[in-house]
């Protein structure tokens, strides 16, 4: 089925709350490095219910002192390490939605993002773009954010001494030798979730390293508050996970990581069963954005031009000539990240190109 032909894919009056709920982040809430699509749900929730969720950044022990309380010390310490695989990222879920079948999609409305504490750690990483260039050396730069003027500053970095591999890792920075950096330097705050997506159909875990059609790792900066995600359906319920937080990051994510920083992160999610499409979608107030992936750039490219063409084709009811002309004048197609595995492009076409006049004259 197609979506309605309005400027907004999103119905406000049919989605009222219905319940809110709080999703901590406790050992009991939380999966390390994985989705799983017999994990046992942490909350079930109805459609159109509300949920205030802490999403903890696994690299909160760059600077344990600033990026760290008791409670998440107390998730360090309840995890083992042997049980963060095969990925990295610290995902607190699943969240079961009654109704939700293979098929479907979840509509999920991020409604609010805010850092759990004022610093956040970028990782030059040993799986980073340009990490032979600079002699095979890791490097952490821990900023400070000023939310009253949306901005983050460095300040301090140093050397990771040996090479960064275990997820959580607790860096014990208060020994090491900490430099000044980036003097005078802002860079804005964008705060999102890198990793969110539901259940592979699949036996046994999914990495949460490379993104796909779950969702998981994209990367894309622009999924914060105020946009709209659209995840396929994969397995009963969704089961979605939310994890991987950052405050900052460029198209890219050439180093390896963004701002990584803990957010409390509040969401509307919404059983969506009158259209269906092939990968994640994302909606912001100016664009609607599709996803491609693939360890060749060139096929992810390819990738998110026919899930482009596929919503302007058949949700927005072009023909496909004319959406295949509208792609090449109007529609950016950028590099999202190039250090998840796999590689990852999205492509956007500005809301405003559609019902924003009168029908040409002959």
């Amino acid at each position: 089925m197609s979506l309605l032909k309005t400027d907004d894919l999103n119905d406000s009056d049919r989605h009222e709350p219905k319940a809110f709920h709080s999703l901590k982040a406790t050992v009991e809430n939380c999966h390390w490095g994985y989705f799983s699509a017999t994990k046992s749900p942490a909350i079930t929730i109805k459609s159109g219910d509300i949920v205030h969720a802490e999403a903890i950044t696994h690299h909160a022990g760059d600077a344990p002192e600033l990026m760290m309380d008791e409670s998440l010390k107390a998730l360090w310490k309840g995890i083992p390490e042997d049980d963060r695989n095969p990925g990295v990222h610290l995902m607190t879920g699943p969240i079961f939605v009654e109704g939700a079948q293979p098929g479907d999609m979840l509509e999920v409305r991020y409604l609010a993002m805010k850092p759990r504490f004022s610093y956040g750690s970028n990782l030059a990483a040993n799986w980073g773009h340009l990490y032979k260039e600079f002699g095979e050396k890791e490097r952490v730069t821990i900023y400070r954010l000023d939310m009253a003027s949306m901005q983050a500053h460095g300040h301090y970095a140093y050397d990771f001494k040996g090479k960064y591999e275990v997820p959580g890792t607790v860096t014990e920075c208060p020994e090491c030798a900490k430099e000044k950096t980036l003097n005078g330097v802002r860079v804005p705050v964008r705060p999102h979730l890198g990793t969110a997506g539901v259940a592979p159909d699949v036996s046994g875990r999914v990495s949460t390293i490379p993104p796909g059609k779950h969702g998981g790792n994209i990367d894309n900066w622009r999924i914060g508050a105020g946009a709209t995600m659209y995840y396929p359906v994969q397995v009963e319920g969704g089961l979605f996970s939310i994890g991987d937080p950052h405050v900052s990051q460029g198209d890219g994510e050439i180093s390896g990581t963004a701002i990584e920083a803990s957010l409390d992160v509040t969401m509307q999610i919404i059983l969506r069963k009158d259209f269906v499409f092939p990968s994640p979608l994302l909606e912001t107030p100016d664009y609607f954005i599709v996803h491609g992936f693939d360890e060749d750039l060139n096929v992810a490219m390819k990738n998110a031009s026919l899930d482009m063409l596929t919503l302007l084709n058949e949700h927005r009811g072009l023909s496909r000539d004319d959406a295949y002309s509208l792609m090449s004048i109007c529609s950016d197609f950028t590099v999202t990240q190039v250090v998840d595995t796999v590689q990852g492009v999205h492509a956007k076409v500005p809301r405003s190109v559609f019902n924003s006049g009168e029908p040409d004259s002959e």
